[in-house]
């Protein structure tokens, strides 16, 4: 696969944050901003189920535009799901209302291992770069559109806890009692996800963020060996131009700033459990930062949520390096006339800090 020449795009101010760059103003998007809150987004979601609207090019493409065109976010994220790479290796999956994935055949043994398959992403996962290629027509050039991933860590523990999980023990006791058949596994998942993030890149995403939405629920030591040890693998491993930046996004991660720095992500994007400023004082001058409002924030009146938002624009300060965000994803009974409150106030109110 060779690199593509990329588009001019009309706002590129999420691009050039992403690398530090001057901007006259702190771009926004939100995490999970194409989902539920939406009632264009439940209109859509009304006539069919959640895999399909994931597995339907057109569909997914017209949920990933509607936060650009509603809510006036500053990018674009693909609407799909972290677990079809498990998926594509061979495990079936299942949604299932109010409760929400589940593997019906989890993995146990080294028998298991066996069962997953390597991953051709043009193939197997054809259906997210269609869909991929059809928002970048749709979008034409009027916002970047971001790619994304779950890190193995995280795609490992839906994959032994077969969904969900309060307390990780099957994925723990697994890492505790067999590491090299966790490591074994978590090699397998690596060079999918390396994969499919290239052909993502390939068919035309501007940048790509990779959740480890698990990596909190690790110790320190245990975080470096299981987790961050891949995600620098897949960084490494990406086809990728100076100007198609990687976010990594290691949720409840509050510890190992320097060394997260140091993975080869453009930016690293924080939960709500820390402070900004104090992070930029870290490492705000090896990477940007993504971030980082409690979502509940916006379940509060449209004044609060300014000054929330204020907060975090004045903990950042002055300077580039900041994308505005959520410190994880919209939550699905908010009201989408407050996330259109935050983002209008976030283009007005940040200016003063460039």
């Amino acid at each position: 696969m060779g690199k593509k020449k990329l588009e001019k795009i009309r706002n590129d101010l999420f691009l050039r944050a992403c690398k530090r760059e001057a901007v006259e103003r702190t771009p926004i998007w939100i995490m999970r901003q194409a989902g539920r809150y939406l009632p264009e987004y439940r209109k859509v979601r009304a006539k069919t189920d959640f895999l399909t609207m994931c597995k339907t090019p057109e569909l997914a493409s017209e949920v990933t535009i509607q936060p650009v065109d509603i809510i006036g976010v500053d990018a674009a994220i693909i609407f799909s799901d972290i677990l079809v790479v498990p998926e594509a290796m061979g495990m079936h999956l299942e949604m299932h209302e109010g409760k929400g994935p589940v593997f019906p055949e989890p993995l146990n043994n080294e028998k298991d291992l066996n069962r997953l398959k390597e991953v051709d992403p043009f193939g197997d996962l054809g259906f997210v770069l269609e869909a991929v290629k059809l928002t970048k027509k749709e979008l034409n050039g009027r916002v970047p559109l971001i790619g994304f991933a779950g890190s193995p860590w995280t795609l490992l523990t839906y994959m032994v806890e077969g969904g969900s999980s309060k307390n990780f023990s099957k994925v723990k006791s697994l890492i505790f009692n067999r590491p090299d058949l966790a490591h074994k596994i978590l090699t397998k998942i690596t060079k999918a996800v390396t994969d499919y993030l290239n052909a993502k890149i390939f068919a035309g995403v501007d940048a790509v963020q990779i959740f480890d939405t698990w990596g909190g629920v690790l110790s320190p030591k245990d975080f470096n060996e299981f987790s961050l040890y891949y995600v620098k693998q897949i960084i490494d491993g990406l086809n990728r131009n100076s100007n198609q930046p990687v976010i990594f996004f290691p949720k409840g991660v509050h510890y190992n700033f320097n060394e997260i720095a140091e993975s080869g992500a453009d930016v690293i994007s924080l939960d709500w459990t820390v402070n900004i400023g104090d992070v930029r004082k870290e490492i705000g001058d090896k990477v940007a930062l993504q971030g980082n409002l409690d979502p509940t924030v916006l379940y509060a009146e449209k004044e609060v949520i300014k000054i929330k938002a204020k907060e975090i624009l004045s903990s950042f300060g002055k300077g580039s390096g900041h994308v505005f965000n959520l410190g994880h994803g919209i939550l699905p009974d908010v009201n989408p006339d407050n996330a259109k409150t935050l983002v209008e106030f976030v283009k007005e109110e940040s200016s003063y800090y460039h």
